[in-house]
């Protein structure tokens, strides 16, 4: 009777084992969590300047772990936050997404449109309607985490953190459980009733922390000795922004808890931003159990501060240096901590980067490098030729992502056809010496432009968004904004040249030198998890980092 017994239960053990083995076959196998970091205005080569200081467990695990793209370019113009951030996670262009700028003008009404600004909306987390109306209406094409929501029937759930509000709302597409951006109002992360009419228990005890002033309680000093940032200028070069009360661009930075009570965006120019956002992520983690099943989560994250302190202080500060090393050691807490509540091995990340950023201007100089500002006065000086020519004044509208906007209403109001402004707007641009191209956004393909640089206008150039005349600079030549720190917006390498690296589940270990393009990332992360790619894309999958 004992031996019947053993060999029925033997033979139910036997078919839950081939029953049980059936179901995970019958699984697609995915990672739990895809971690998406975007470092804003990351050049590529800092990945390899700083490597020496960089630890074990932050920039290098990615890059001795995980497989490095070494020659990833955006391929298009404008080189932009909101573009690339776009970019990256719709497979897209703004030819075709729709996203044609940080903002850009309506050419019909004249007025200023911000990507991700939208009336219908209402603030959640605070009463600034300025800071809080903002959803991604303005977006046509869907991205990769909109793609893993319809793959799983929205049980998959996707969160987008950034300081910035565009930031987080783009790469989180339409149908997130959240996107949440800083509020330099209160302090505090919030969102809009696009996805929710009430912040989550857990965004409200991570504000409640009141971790920003905490971050900056003891002010910015540099992390290692400074004598030891030999790959920096000297501090205090003449190059270099004013971070908050500070009287010269020196550290230590001992005034930062005061400027920040006087105005809390102080802290998105120091490495404390880029500190708060991954703590952020880690709370989102917690808070929507991301990574706590085997339905694949996303969470989409910007580190900021990158792009704020380049802008401020330049490429080659100790100050840039130093938020870089501080990131790498935010990194891989973040790692380690991912490690150890989703599991090593269950997830996968990506780094990239939405752009670059030039040299600032004072420091090309100082190395005798050909520089100079671009455009300075050319408003001004263009529309009053156009006066002259037309009797009409202030023919432009706007110049905004390198484009020229004429006025419609004035156009029709005064019988002036389009292509006899731009004709003669395009002569007296191209006695500019500053100007490399002018050319009338209708007349790419025709225009002797040697390429990459023909097609990156092309993929740029949005039919209703855009505007009718896109210029390019010379090389280093900067908008006359930016007398300290720098900016970003060309085609130059310095710009389009960015970082990509994939690590964790399902990634080949290796590096590669091929020829990739930003527009790749989407596809090549929609084929790891085997889901339809977003609808406008237009890149390719790259089959080395995943090994099909």
């Amino acid at each position: 009777m004992l031996r019947k017994i053993s060999i029925a239960a033997a033979a139910l053990l036997s078919v839950m084992t081939i029953n049980a083995q059936k179901n995970r076959n019958s699984q697609i196998e995915r990672p739990k969590l895809v971690v998406g970091l975007v470092v804003d205005q990351m050049r590529w080569d800092y990945l390899y300047r700083f490597y020496g200081k960089y630890g074990n467990d932050g920039f290098k695990r990615l890059l001795n772990t995980g497989y490095s793209l070494n020659n990833v370019h955006i391929n298009y113009v404008p080189t932009i936050t909101a573009l690339g951030h776009t970019c990256i996670y719709t497979g897209s262009v703004p030819a075709i997404h729709g996203i044609a700028g940080n903002d850009w003008t309506d050419k019909e009404t004249g007025k200023n449109v911000y990507c991700t600004a939208d009336e219908s909306v209402q603030p959640v987390g605070t009463s600034n309607a300025r800071i809080g109306s903002h959803s991604p209406k303005n977006l046509w094409s869907t991205t990769v985490t909109d793609e893993l929501r319809l793959a799983t029937n929205f049980q998959g759930k996707v969160i987008g953190v950034s300081l910035k509000d565009r930031a987080s709302i783009l790469p989180a597409g339409h149908t997130p459980n959240g996107a949440f951006w800083f509020d330099d109002s209160s302090g505090n992360f919030i969102t809009s009733s696009w996805y929710m009419n009430d912040l989550p228990q857990w965004l409200k005890s991570f504000n409640a922390q009141n971790l920003p002033e905490k971050l900056v309680a003891n002010g910015w000093n540099t992390l290692l000795p400074i004598n030891q940032y030999t790959e920096s200028s000297p501090d205090n070069s003449s190059w270099e922004g004013l971070l908050g009360s500070a009287k010269t661009p020196v550290f230590p930075y001992s005034n930062l808890a005061q400027d920040y009570q006087a105005k809390k965006d102080n802290i998105r120019y120091t490495p404390f931003g880029n500190t708060l956002t991954l703590k952020l992520a880690e709370a989102s983690v917690e808070g929507e159990k991301l990574g706590g099943d085997q339905i694949t989560d996303f969470l989409a994250i910007n580190l900021a501060s990158t792009d704020y302190a380049g802008h401020k202080f330049g490429p080659n500060s100790i100050e840039v240096e130093d938020v870089y090393l501080r990131l790498d050691q935010d990194l891989a807490q973040f790692f380690n901590y991912l490690d150890s509540k989703v599991g090593k091995g269950e997830y996968t990340v990506f780094l990239s980067a939405d752009h670059g950023g030039a040299h600032s201007v004072g420091f090309l100089k100082e190395h005798k490098i050909t520089t100079g500002f671009f455009g300075e006065g050319m408003e001004k000086d263009i529309n009053q030729k156009l006066k002259d020519k037309f009797g009409v004044d202030k023919l432009i509208n706007a110049v905004d992502n390198y484009q020229i906007y004429f006025d419609r209403k004035l156009m029709q109001d005064n019988k002036i056809e389009l292509d006899d402004l731009r004709d003669f707007t395009i002569r007296e641009l191209q006695k500019d010496p500053t100007v490399l191209y002018a050319v009338s956004v209708d007349e790419v393909q025709e225009a002797t432009i040697p390429e990459p640089i023909k097609q990156r206008i092309i993929n740029g150039i949005n039919r209703q968004r855009s505007g009718d005349i896109q210029l390019i600079s010379h090389d280093s030549m900067l908008p006359p904004y930016s007398k300290t720190g720098t900016t970003h917006s060309v085609w130059n390498s310095y710009d389009s040249h960015i970082p990509l690296i994939f690590m964790g589940w399902g990634v080949q270990k290796g590096e590669s030198n091929k020829a990739y393009n930003m527009t790749d990332i989407a596809p090549t992360v929609s084929s790891l998890l085997k889901i339809q790619f977003p609808s406008g894309n237009v890149g390719n999958p790259i089959t080395e980092v995943i090994g099909r």
